[in-house]
């Protein structure tokens, strides 16, 4: 009962969502189709360091093999154009890539969006805390209230955020930096703000992502160096037996000059 209720919040919630089996296959059969193969195809990630987003690495590996990451805290390509271009001379000689990028949220048993059940622990918990205290930040810095995960309210103040200075949690600096321009998106119901976070996460990232692509296209070699570029928000169930889902947002095939071939979405 708790499988097909939480599928249904998922599709509900986010219309478009494919299990990771579905976009798995997809992925194969659009990349094939446009002449990128499985042996000289390099698979490379930029998301978030949650435990959770290791099963989508898993069954795009099971295609690709063993990815090279980028990412870093919220799935922003932290490693930025040193890490494309580290990727890029990791290629099969004549091959190209697969980047995966985007940013992660969680349905709980409860239907409860940025929330999620975990192995060994009896309550639910944020999922994607750093998503959570990044929107946690914005809110601050306009004076809102912030949920915090165990449900109290409280108001936050912008000295219990840390700054863009602060190394020691440098990431999640800049994670709530970069959120701050969508701000908008955020205001209003918390839970609708639960539903929006990730999605203005993605387009945080996804205007990143280009930008390191537009730099970096070049080390990708030969005449038929390719990049696809897939990204989209996961989304996390509960339990063994839920399949995680992925909401694709944009899928490109780019050329190592950075000129769009194809759009291989829908």
């Amino acid at each position: 009962m708790k499988q097909n209720y939480v599928q249904e919040q998922v599709l509900s919630t986010y219309p478009g969502a494919v299990t990771n089996g579905e976009l798995t296959q997809t992925v194969k059969e659009k990349l094939s189709n446009n002449g990128l193969n499985e042996q000289s195809t390099l698979l490379a990630t930029s998301l978030c360091c949650d435990e959770v987003n290791r099963v989508l690495e898993h069954d795009l590996g099971q295609v690709y093999g063993a990815h090279f990451s980028m990412g870093g805290l919220a799935g922003f390509p932290f490693g930025g154009v040193t890490a494309f271009t580290a990727m890029a001379h990791h290629i099969p000689d004549g091959g190209s890539c697969l980047v995966v990028y985007g940013p992660h949220v969680g349905i709980d048993n409860d239907g409860n969006v940025g929330m999620l059940n975990r192995v060994g622990r009896k309550a639910s918990g944020a999922c994607c805390g750093s998503a959570a205290a990044a929107a946690g930040y914005v809110r601050s810095c306009s004076g809102k209230e912030v949920e915090e995960g165990g449900g109290a309210t409280t108001t936050a103040s912008a000295s219990t955020t840390p700054t863009m200075m602060d190394v020691m949690d440098a990431q999640q600096s800049f994670v709530g930096s970069l959120l701050l321009p969508y701000a908008d998106r955020l205001e209003g119901d918390l839970k609708e703000a639960a539903v929006e976070l990730p999605l203005a996460l993605f387009d945080a990232q996804d205007k990143m992502m280009k930008n390191i692509v537009s730099q970096a296209c070049g080390e990708v070699a030969g005449e038929n160096g390719k990049i696809a570029l897939l990204g989209g928000v996961q989304i996390n169930t509960p339990g063994d037996d839920n399949s995680d889902y992925f909401l694709p947002l944009s899928f490109e095939l780019r050329s190592n000059k950075n000129e769009i071939l194809a759009n291989l979405l829908g």
